[in-house]
C-alpha cells in the first residue's frame, strides 16, 4: 500500500488490519514487552552534552539527521519522513488512554515549504511484529502542525489560528477510550513560556488498531527526494503516559550497539560497534572479561574512529575454556557517569573437535529486516564460526537512498544506519561466536566495483555505471578505510599491510583456527576495469559487453589483473603453509571463479534480473544463454585458471558470496573435473535473484534430476561441474520478495579426522530441524582430495609411514615447482599427479624437511614404500 492511501485510511478508521503481521516470521512481541502497566516516560536529552547522536532510547531516520543540542534533539536537515523512533515504549493493542506532550522549536523559515508536518508519529509499524521493524520502516498517524500552521492529523487539515508554525510550542495529544473499539482524540497547542493554550481541536475518532504501534517524533518536509542541510526544529520534555503501555529497557540500541571477533595463533581482536558519542568528554570504551569471579578490565580507552569502533587487541590468549566478555561503555551526563554494558563469549578454540562447523551468509537487503527467523534457525545449529562474506547491506537498505557528496562525516553516519542494521539484524549470530567478515562492492557503496588496485572512479560522471566502469573507488580514500575497518578490522593482522593507491589499506590475510585455515581475500581490489583493458569495440557497460558480435573467449589470454600479485605471492605462501596443525584449507572470497548464471539469449545487461518471470516449482526455463558478467571471477580467464592452479595445491576448498544464487560447483581449468569444488551461498535477502537455465536438452527435467546439472562452459569458456543450484520458483506466499528470490543461509562441515567438506544450503522459512529443509541437491560431501586428485592420470609409488608421526608431503616437480602439499591423516598416501615426469616427495615435520624420495610418474602401479621418518 502506498503511503499516501495508508494514511488515508487511518482518518476514515479502517486501517487494513497489517499491524505487525508476521508474514511466517516467529512472533516476539508477547517476549518483549512487558505486560500492560502504568508507563511514564519522559526523554533526558538536557543530560547531556551536545552529540551526533539521541541516545540509546532512539533510533533516527537518518542517523545523521538527528543530534543532540543545547539540551534538546534536533532534526538537523529537512527532508521527508525524517522521524526519531521510540524503541522502549509501545502501545501494543491501542488500547490505552494516552497523555502525549512535546516542547517543539522551529528552526528558520519553515512556511516557505510547501509540504510539511512536524510534531509526532502513534501506532507506528513496520511490516514484521518486532520492534526494530517499527523503527526503521514504521508508519503510523502523523500529528502535528503542517507548514501552513494548520494541525495535520494524518491526511485531514484542521484550522487554527495560525498562518505559520508558531517559533516554538506545546504540543498535546491526549486520547481515551472510547466504544467499537476506538478512542477519542483531542490535540492542544500551548505557549511553552506559560503553559496558556493557543489552540485546541475538536473531539477526533481514531481505531485502536490505528493506534497501536511505537512512538516517534516526526519532521516530515517533502521534499521529494532532495534533502537540505538547514535545521527545520528540536523537541525537548517528550513526554508519554498511559494506563497500559508496555515498556522494555533492554531494547536499548548503544551506546555499544554490537561487537565482532577473531582468534588467530593466540592473538584475539575485538571490535566493539559504538554509537556516535565520541566528542562528549569524559567518555571510554573497555574490554572486560569474567574470571576467576570477577571482571577484569583488559583494555580501556576513547572512541577515536570515524566508524565509531573501538579495537581490542590480546596478544596471548591462551584460554582453554570459553571466557565471558562485555564492553563497558562510560557515558558522562549532568547526574554522574553512566555504564552501559553489551556482553558476549569469547569461545575456547576447539582443537579437538572433529568437526568445524562454519556458518555462510551474504547478501543482505533490509526486506526481511530484521530477520529474526534467520537468527532463529541459526540457533537450533551447532556452529562453531559464522563468515559474512559481504554485501552486509545495500545503498538502499533502510530507505532514504544514499548519501554520495557532502560533508564527510555525514557520510560516515549514512554508512554506519546500515551497517548498525546488519549487526541488529545478525548480532546474537556472532555475540558468542568467532566472525569473519568481508566487504564487497555494495559495502562501499559500489554496484559493480573493480578497484584497479586502488585507483579513483571517475565521479564527473556520477556515481553510478558509467563513474564505476572507469575502474577504482567512487568514495574517497579515508571513507573507504573507515567502511572497511569498521567490518573487517577484527580480522588477523593482513599477510602485507602495505596500503594501495590512495593510501587504502587493505585486509587479505589468513586465518587459522582449530585446525583449518582460512585465506581472506580482497578479489575486487586489485581487478582490473574490462571498459578500460578490452577493444572499445566490445562497447563495455556495467562490465557487460553490448556488442553481441564481440566474441570475449578469443580474449582470454588479455593483460588484466584478477587478485593482483601481491594476493598471488600470499596464496602461494598459503597453500605450503600447513602449520599451526592445519589439516584443511578453505578460501574465503567475495565471489567464484566462474559466471554461474544465465540470462534470456541475446540479453547485454542484466538490468531485467528483477523482473524476470519466476518459474513455477519443477518447471525448466528455456531460451536462456550463458552470462558474460564481468564482476564475477570468471573474467578475466587466464587469471582465473592461475588462481586455480595455485589453490588446489592447498586441497582448497571455497566458499564465496555476491552471487545471490546458492551453488555448488566443481572448477576445471584444463578439463572438467581437474580443480576444487566452491560453495555460493544463497543471498539473505535477495535484491538481484540470478537464475541458471543453461540451453540443455530439458526433457526430463525434475526437481530431484534437474537439467540444469553437469559439465558446462561459461560465458567466458570457463570449465565448470555444475552440481546444485537454488534457482528461484514461485512460493505463491507473501512477502514474494523473501519467498521466490531463493533466499537462505548456507552451513560448511569440515570433519578433520575424515578430511570431508559437507555444505548445506537451507531454505529461508523452513524449520532446519525438519525434514525438508535445504534446497534441492543439498547436502554435498566431497573429501578433501577430491579437490585435486579426481581427475589426476598419473601416479607415484604409494607411501606407507613407518613412523608414529604423519608428515606433511610436499610433491616437487623437476622444476623445482611445488605441485601441492597436504599434511597425511593415515600411515599409506598414493600421490597422484596430472603429468608424467620425475618428482621429488618430501617429507616435512614441523616445517622441518625431514626426508626426500625420488620418483617417476606413472600410469600403472607403482608399489609401496616404506618410510622412515
Amino acid at each position: 500500500m502506498k503511503r499516501r492511501e495508508y494514511l488515508k485510511t487511518i482518518v476514515l478508521g479502517s486501517v487494513l488490519p497489517m499491524a505487525f503481521s508476521s508474514y511466517g516470521l516467529s512472533s516476539h512481541i508477547e517476549e518483549l514487552w512487558d505486560s500492560k502497566k502504568k508507563v511514564k516516560f519522559k526523554s533526558q536529552w538536557d543530560k547531556f552534552q551536545d552529540m551526533k547522536w539521541a541516545g540509546p532510547e532512539y533510533w533516527g531516520n537518518r542517523l545523521q539527521d538527528w543530534e543532540i543540542r543545547n539540551g534538546a534533539v534536533e532534526c538537523v536537515v529537512a527532508g521527508k519522513e525524517r522521524n526519531l523512533h521510540l524503541l522502549t515504549v509501545m502501545h501494543q493493542h491501542g488500547d490505552s488512554a494516552l497523555d502525549l506532550e512535546v516542547t517543539i522549536e522551529t528552526k528558520g523559515a519553515l512556511q516557505n515549504y510547501k509540504k510539511g508536518c512536524i510534531g509526532m508519529l502513534l501506532g507506528a509499524k513496520g511490516k514484521f511484529d518486532d520492534y526494530r521493524s517499527a523503527a526503521v520502516f514504521g508508519k503510523g498517524l502523523e500529528i502535528g502542525l503542517n507548514t501552513k500552521g494548520q494541525l495535520q492529523v494524518g491526511e485531514q487539515e484542521i484550522e487554527t489560528p495560525f498562518s505559520q508554525i508558531p517559533k516554538s510550542f506545546k504540543l498535546q495529544i491526549k486520547t481515551k477510550p472510547s466504544k467499537n473499539e476506538e478512542q477519542t482524540l483531542v490535540v492542544r497547542i500551548l505557549n511553552p513560556e506559560n503553559n496558556k493554550e493557543l489552540f485546541e481541536s475538536p473531539e477526533l475518532k481514531v481505531k485502536n488498531e490505528d493506534l497501536a504501534g511505537t512512538f516517534a517524533l516526526l519532521s516530515n518536509i517533502d521534499l521529494g527526494w532532495k534533502v537540505e542541510d538547514t535545521p527545520t526544529c528540536s523537541f525537548k520534555d517528550w513526554k508519554i503516559e498511559g494506563d497500559a503501555l508496555q515498556e522494555n529497557e533492554t531494547q536499548l540500541f548503544g551506546p555499544v550497539c554490537f561487537a565482532q571477533y577473531t582468534l588467530n595463533k593466540g592473538k584475539l581482536k575485538l571490535m566493539a560497534q559504538c554509537s556516535p558519542f565520541e566528542s562528549l568528554s569524559g567518555h571510554s570504551v573497555g574490554f572486560e572479561v569474567f574470571k576467576d569471579g570477577e571482571w577484569k578490565t583488559i583494555s580501556k580507552g576513547e572512541l577515536v574512529n570515524d566508524g565509531r569502533n573501538k579495537l581490542f587487541e590480546v596478544k596471548n590468549w591462551t584460554e582453554s575454556s570459553d571466557i565471558p566478555y562485555r564492553i563497558c561503555a562510560e557515558i558522562p551526563q549532568s547526574n554522574g557517569v553512566k555504564r552501559y554494558y553489551y556482553e558476549g563469549t569469547i569461545k575456547a578454540e576447539p582443537k579437538d573437535k572433529e568437526d568445524l562447523n562454519i556458518a555462510v551468509l551474504n547478501c543482505n537487503m533490509h526486506y526481511g529486516f530484521p530477520d529474526q527467523d534467520i537468527v532463529d534457525n541459526l540457533k537450533k545449529l551447532s556452529y562453531d564460526v559464522c563468515v559474512f562474506l559481504g554485501d552486509q547491506f545495500y545503498e538502499g537498505t533502510g530507505g532514504y537512498g544514499v548519501q554520495y557528496e557532502g560533508e564527510y562525516d555525514k557520510r560516515c553516519l549514512d554508512f554506519l544506519r546500515k551497517w548498525m542494521m546488519f549487526g541488529w539484524s545478525y548480532r546474537e549470530v556472532f555475540r558468542h561466536h568467532p566472525c569473519g567478515i568481508i566487504t564487497d562492492d555494495h559495502d562501499v557503496f559500489h554496484g559493480n566495483l573493480w578497484g584497479c588496485g586502488g585507483t579513483h572512479a571517475d565521479t564527473s560522471l556520477g556515481f553510478e555505471s558509467a563513474a564505476q566502469d572507469t575502474g577504482g573507488y567512487k568514495m574517497d580514500a579515508d571513507w573507504v578505510n573507515m567502511a572497511q575497518f569498521t567490518q573487517t578490522g577484527h580480522l588477523p593482522d593482513p599477510y602485507d599491510a602495505t596500503p594501495v593507491k590512495q593510501g587504502i589499506n587493505v585486509y587479505y590475510t589468513q586465518w587459522d583456527y582449530a585446525g583449518v585455515s582460512f585465506a581472506i581475500l580482497e578479489d575486487r581490489k586489485f581487478k582490473s576495469a574490462p571498459k578500460t583493458v578490452l577493444p572499445e569495440e566490445a562497447d563495455v557497460f556495467n562490465g557487460f559487453i553490448r556488442n553481441t558480435e564481440f566474441d570475449i573467449k578469443k580474449h582470454r589470454d588479455i593483460d588484466a589483473e584478477l587478485l593482483g600479485q601481491r594476493q598471488e605471492t600470499f596464496l602461494k605462501n598459503w597453500v605450503d603453509d600447513w602449520s599451526n596443525d592445519t589439516q584443511m584449507k578453505i578460501l574465503l572470497s567475495q565471489t567464484n571463479f566462474a559466471t554461474i548464471a544465465t540470462l534470456p539469449k541475446g540479453a547485454t545487461s542484466d538490468d531485467m534480473v528483477p523482473g524476470l518471470r519466476v518459474p513455477e516449482k519443477g518447471e525448466y526455463v528455456e531460451g536462456d544463454d550463458f552470462t558474460k558478467d564481468m564482476d564475477s571471477n570468471g573474467w578475466p580467464q587466464n587469471k582465473r585458471d592461475e588462481t586455480l592452479e595455485i589453490i588446489r595445491k592447498g586441497f582448497t576448498f571455497h566458499i564465496a558470496g555476491d552471487q545471490h544464487l546458492g551453488t555448488f560447483v566443481q572448477y576445471g581449468v584444463e578439463e572438467h573435473g581437474d580443480s576444487g569444488f566452491a560453495f555460493t551461498g544463497p543471498a539473505l535477502n535477495n535484491i538481484w535473484p540470478r537464475r541458471f537455465w543453461p540451453p540443455v536438452n530439458s526433457a526430463n527435467h525434475s526437481v530431484e534430476n534437474p537439467a540444469y546439472r553437469g559439465d558446462f562452459e561459461d560465458g567466458f569458456g570457463n570449465k565448470i561441474s555444475v552440481h546444485a543450484v537454488t534457482n528461484p520458483f514461485d512460493h505463491h506466499k507473501e512477502p514474494a520478495v523473501l519467498y521466490n528470490r531463493s533466499t537462505g543461509f548456507g552451513m560448511v562441515s569440515v570433519n578433520k579426522k575424515k578430511r570431508t567438506i559437507t555444505s548445506s544450503c537451507y531454505e529461508r522459512f523452513k524449520d532446519v530441524t525438519k525434514e525438508g529443509a535445504q534446497y534441492p541437491g543439498w547436502p554435498i560431501t566431497v573429501t578433501q582430495e577430491d579437490q585435486l586428485f579426481k581427475k589426476a592420470k598419473y601416479v607415484l609409488p604409494e607411501l606407507t609411514i613407518a613412523s608414529e608421526v604423519l608428515p606433511v608431503v610436499r610433491i616437487v616437480d623437476e622444476h623445482d615447482e611445488l605441485v601441492y602439499s597436504l599434511p597425511l591423516s593415515e600411515k599409506t598416501f598414493l600421490p597422484k599427479v596430472y603429468k608424467k615426469g620425475n618428482y621429488t616427495i618430501q617429507f616435512l615435520v614441523n616445517n622441518e624437511l625431514k626426508k626426500e624420495i625420488k620418483a617417476e610418474a606413472s600410469n600403472e602401479n607403482l608399489g609401496a614404500i616404506t618410510v622412515w621418518i
